[in-house]
């Protein structure tokens, strides 16, 4: 039970959020002001706006989508954040790697222009993704240059990242990712995201070189580096990764989940400690991701529950990536608040590998709050509580 503020005076609030439906099933009010939180539970107050939701609407700290290409001008991967942020019911989004030191400056300067709350996490390589393979070339990855960059924008930069794909680093086997653990230790104490993919390097070495904080992302995909032994088993040094503090990130991508990988690995209890989309324009209009909403039906549709879905990306992703404001649905916290429907319905749903499942429920976000200014998605639109 959320401890209920009871408020009578004459206080008079931005915003006051009636009757939301927490996925507890408490009903409760949220009071803003200012951006943040500032009020919470069974309120007696006013605002100079109300919406009654009456009971209609879940509502949830804002989503998080840990993993996203959302630099517009990137060659390779991109797209634009209010695409895969807000429109989709997502508040803040983290572009994973899409740019390095060269072009972290034009990145931040875009995003002061978007609704959506957006971050980076860095590519060691100062080139970023301006070609497929930019760690095969060792003088492009510059601890100095990284520093310079978290200095200048320590409150934009939450991580750094390091792909470590043989497409990606070709005959440089595991020195960058021994690069990057030097650059972390030395110049920029960050999380560490790991990318696996096609061997080599292999897993093994790949997982035996990280540490608490660091976050493996792709965790659950299918191809024959993964976190699982041919006979199904978490692999040894996965599991001495685990037991030293790693993360797992889904990063679910046009190439990077499986179904079965994930069903058994979740079977042993190897959970995700973030639900993320690895989201840029293809995959998301031709699919297999479409939005973070899409990515969290396949997880409830191979048997996770609701709560613990919202939790991975709200609660787990705000304490992996050090996002203190946000994350949670707790006074003095930022107002970022996504509001959905939980739908009954068949939804078709394909991994990564072409395998299919039916879900029989769907997410389908309404609207975004961000800072307290409400956004109303496609599926929202019509609905006059949210425009009015």
């Amino acid at each position: 039970m959320l401890g209920a503020e009871h408020n009578k005076g004459k206080a008079m609030y931005d915003v006051l959020i009636k009757q939301g439906k927490l996925v507890s099933g408490e009903v409760v009010d949220v009071a803003v002001l200012n951006g943040k939180i500032a009020a919470l539970g069974q309120l007696d107050v006013t605002a100079k706006k109300v919406m009654d939701l009456a009971g209609d609407f879940y509502i949830s700290a804002g989503w998080i989508d840990g993993h996203t290409h959302c630099y517009s001008k990137s060659p390779i991967y991109n797209d634009e954040p209010d695409l895969v942020g807000v429109e989709t019911g997502v508040t803040t989004v983290i572009d994973a790697g899409s740019v390095g030191a060269d072009d972290v400056d034009d990145f931040y300067h875009c995003c002061q222009q978007v609704k959506t709350n957006v971050y980076s996490i860095l590519n060691i390589s100062r080139i970023g993704l301006l070609r497929q393979n930019e760690l095969a070339d060792m003088a492009d990855i510059d601890g100095e240059l990284v520093k310079q960059a978290v200095n200048q924008y320590p409150d934009f930069i939450v991580g750094i990242k390091a792909r470590m794909s043989g497409s990606v680093v070709e005959a440089n086997g595991l020195k960058p990712l021994i690069k990057a653990k030097e650059i972390q230790r030395n110049q920029c104490p960050l999380p560490l995201m790991v990318h696996i993919g096609n061997n080599p390097p292999n897993l093994d070495d790949v997982a035996d070189l990280l540490g608490e904080g660091d976050i493996i992302t792709h965790c659950y995909n299918g191809k024959p580096n993964r976190i699982l032994t041919a006979e199904g088993e978490l692999k040894p040094s996965m599991q001495r990764a685990l037991e030293r503090g790693v993360k797992l990130d889904v990063g679910h991508g046009g190439a990077s989940f499986s179904f079965a990988v994930a069903e058994q690995a979740i079977k042993q209890g190897i959970y995700p400690d973030m639900i993320s989309s690895d989201i840029y324009c293809k995959n998301r209009i031709h699919g297999p991701v479409r939005s973070l909403a899409h990515i969290m039906d396949k997880f409830l549709a191979i048997g996770l529950p609701l709560q613990q879905v919202i939790d991975c990306v709200t609660v787990n992703a705000a304490k992996l990536l050090k996002l203190e404001n946000k994350g949670q649905l707790a006074v003095g916290k930022d107002a970022d608040l996504t509001f959905f429907h939980l739908n009954t319905e068949t939804v078709e749903l394909v991994d990564s590998d072409n395998d299919q499942r039916s879900g029989k429920t769907s997410l389908k976000p309404a609207a975004a709050m961000v800072a307290g200014k409400i956004m109303t998605t496609n599926y929202g639109v019509g609905f006059d509580v949210f425009n009015s």
